[in-house]
């Protein structure tokens, strides 16, 4: 046999393997040194161009959609008004019949949006960090100062209880609750006919009792179910022409209907707050309102995003600060009161007036919704407090990788 001169050795074949495509790296490594008793010098490969890849783009902003900023401005101002009637209402069948038809959708429609930004809600650290600056920080604030509010204009006894939410904050702990429980919901085959089912069974069950208003909490978080199985498509086809169209007798109809059972109808089931012994209603009426309040909501909630704008208007800005404009606003309504406004000025509980105190709410809490106000209550509403958690070591590890490489020392 053939051997090879003392000193010099064959070089080991490399294991086989699946042969994988050529890149510009693998040209280059094909290079061979020259080897003795090979007869031939392998020419070796052209060597790849040093190439500097190029910087990865910055993610462009998050572009916000006027529909939605639109629709939380008008339905924020719709809350606010709402509110404004309660105490000219009385003795005004037309206002009366006007405020069920505003309470049928205004609170619907906002859950039913928050519920559909809520479906990216993964119990991440920063969606959980977000969660608390953003929803619990102001319900500790706002029931706080709520609180003292009352001390100072009408109850010096009033305590402060975090568990028992006051006049507006109730909606903060429910979306807290809501947003934690997203998961779960989302885990579930059929999620509403599950929250209906809650809801229902809150209906009739007249000692939940007021800790973080569980009744509120139960009976609306059909709403905020039906936003997170929401998709893009179901509002553009609310938003359909023929559906603008449909909107205006239904609409129409509803008004008729509400100033017929105005003196009828006991407000206490547009609230959600109390089962149906608690309102004075057999339970089987708990079940019933139920169904036929989540059907109407449904219907007017559709109605209101018919003719919601989807272009940028003059207010679409406003819907950025609509959470300022909901907690702030019920301080001059309460204020109102506390202060006798509407026995010292009759006149506001004629037609006249109420179409005063009106403009006046929308006028308020349009200027409380405004980018200024926004910027001045942030430390309240929307408080960074990156000293409160923790770092996260992978974002960490990516800011270094991210980080330019230093000159040697």
């Amino acid at each position: 046999m053939f051997h090879a001169p003392h000193g010099y050795q064959r070089a080991p074949l490399p294991p086989a393997r699946e042969q994988e495509p050529e890149t510009p790296l693998a040209r280059t490594a094909a290079t061979t040194t020259l080897r003795s008793g090979a007869g031939t010098v392998p020419t070796p490969a052209a060597p790849a161009r040093a190439t500097t890849p190029a910087p990865a783009a910055a993610p462009a902003p998050k572009q916000r959609d006027a529909f939605f900023d639109n629709a939380k401005y008008l339905a924020i101002v719709f809350v606010a008004v709402a509110h404004m009637w309660e105490p000219v209402m009385d003795g005004s069948r037309a206002t009366r019949a006007l405020y069920i038809v505003v309470y049928s959708f205004h609170m619907p429609a906002f859950i039913i949006i928050s519920g559909y930004f809520s479906r990216g809600f993964d119990m991440s650290r920063k969606k959980i960090q977000r969660l608390i600056t953003g929803v619990a920080v102001p319900y500790v604030i706002f029931e706080t100062a709520y609180t003292f509010f009352k001390r100072w204009a009408d109850d010096p006894d009033q305590s402060i209880s975090l568990l028992d939410p006051w006049y507006l904050t109730w909606f903060l702990i429910a979306l807290f609750v809501w947003r934690l429980t997203t998961p779960v919901w989302q885990s579930l085959r059929h999620p509403l006919p599950v929250a209906l089912a809650i809801a229902v069974l809150a209906s009739v069950t007249p000692n939940i009792g007021d800790d973080l208003n569980l009744q509120r909490v139960l009976q609306f978080s059909p709403y905020f179910v039906l936003g997170l199985l929401l998709k893009p498509e179901h509002f553009r086809m609310v938003r359909r022409r023929e559906v603008r169209l449909l909107a205006l007798p239904v609409v129409l109809c509803t008004l008729v209907f509400a100033y017929w059972a105005a003196p009828r109808i006991e407000l206490g089931w547009f609230y959600h707050s109390s089962a149906a012994q608690q309102i004075g209603a057999p339970w089987w009426a708990g079940v019933v309102m139920t169904f036929a309040l989540f059907g109407c909501s449904l219907v007017l909630t559709a109605c209101f995003l018919a003719w919601v704008p989807g272009r940028t208007m003059w207010f679409t800005v406003l819907g950025a600060g609509t959470l300022g404009g909901y907690l702030l606003h019920g301080f001059l309504v309460k204020g109102a009161g506390y202060a006798d406004l509407f026995e010292t000025y009759p006149w506001l509980s004629t037609p006249l007036g109420e179409i005063f105190v009106t403009v006046v709410i929308a006028v308020a809490v349009t200027l409380l919704c405004t980018p200024f106000v926004r910027r001045m209550f942030r430390w309240a509403m929307e408080p960074e407090m990156n000293w409160g958690f923790r770092r996260d070591p992978v974002d960490n590890a990516r800011q270094r990788e991210r980080r330019p490489a230093g000159k040697a020392t």
